[in-house]
């Protein structure tokens, strides 16, 4: 048992987003991460992606008011909620954390918006939103 409703690809994600309108996905990373890295872009789904943190910038402690931020945003805790993050792995705790707030359908998006790490450490490369040519946008 994962405590979440499961794991997504990033096309996955874009699909779900796109064919239930009830679907929402919300970002985890940090503000520094979506103004210097760039951040999901689903105006073509005329959809809105959210932004909350998990990990607080600068201080990197969790961001004690995740959980009603989440709440506050996504009414339906019956509709799928994707949670993204730089590389899946924050975004695997918020879905658990959510679950546990009786959120039925949360969703980790696997190899987050820029992926894993490549051989020279440089992230960008090797799988993720970004990489899978998906829309996206950078301030």
């Amino acid at each position: 048992m994962t405590g979440y409703a499961g794991d997504v690809s990033p096309q996955e994600a874009w699909s779900l987003l796109e064919s239930d309108p009830s679907a929402i996905l919300i970002d985890v990373r940090t503000q520094a991460e979506w103004s210097y890295v760039g951040f999901v872009d689903l105006s073509p789904l005329n959809k809105n992606a959210l932004f909350i943190e998990w990990v607080t910038f600068p201080e990197g402690r969790i961001n004690p008011d995740f959980a009603a931020q989440v709440e506050g945003a996504a009414a339906d805790k019956d509709a799928p909620v994707l949670f993204l993050c730089r590389s899946g792995v924050r975004s695997i705790a918020a879905a658990q954390e959510m679950t546990t707030r009786g959120f039925t359908k949360c969703l980790n998006v696997l190899e987050g918006f820029e992926g894993d790490p490549d051989g020279t450490r440089h992230r960008g490369t090797v799988g993720g939103w970004k990489v899978r040519g998906l829309a996206w946008q950078q301030q």
